[in-house]
């Protein structure tokens, strides 16, 4: 089925104009309605005032004192007997000394090009850590690993290591200083 355009559509010669529609007529029904509600609300205020018993109404006038009521202090119960004990005790913990396992260093990639290893220690260094290449000879050849540390604490290690998969560098390592 075709599309019709009627945006564009010019009325036909010899439409008539619509003519506006016929008003309705006041609605007087309402109007007396309301009226008649309007005077009876009228009429029943002064009903009221007129009718009102002058002792109540002073008494409305006049605003009363209202007392606070007197709250009874209650007595605190008596504490228990071991609160006392507690305050002469003294408690005897014995703290063990955590040994550490030594410096530790962090490895966060191993390339077989010198350019490489440039462009990974110039990305940590833009995460605000200093870094250096080592070159290492191995069995499979030369390769330049970027190492960061050393670190006297392991957590110091998590800590940059975090802040290295913050900026998307995720392929570190942490090992013991050697």
């Amino acid at each position: 089925m075709a599309q019709h355009d009627y945006i564009n559509k010019t009325p036909k010669k010899g439409q008539k104009k619509k003519q506006p529609a016929a008003q309705k007529p006041f609605p007087t029904i309402l109007a007396v309605f309301a009226l008649l509600l309007i005077g009876g609300f009228a009429y029943g205020l002064w009903y009221i005032k007129q009718h009102a018993d002058p002792v109540k109404v002073q008494q409305a006038q006049q605003p009363t004192k209202i007392e606070a009521p007197v709250e009874e202090k209650k007595a605190l119960p008596r504490p228990p007997p071991f609160i006392k004990d507690m305050e002469q005790a003294t408690v005897d913990a014995e703290v063990k000394e955590i040994k550490s396992k030594g410096p530790f260093q962090m490895q966060c990639g191993s390339f077989r090009t010198y350019e490489q290893a440039e462009k990974r220690k110039a990305r940590i260094a833009f995460a605000g850590l200093l870094s250096e290449i080592r070159r290492t000879e191995g069995k499979n050849g030369v390769w330049y690993r970027v190492r960061l540390g050393p670190y006297e604490k392991k957590r110091t290690a998590e800590s940059d290591k975090n802040r290295l998969k913050r900026i998307k560098i995720v392929d570190c390592g942490i090992w013991g200083w050697t």
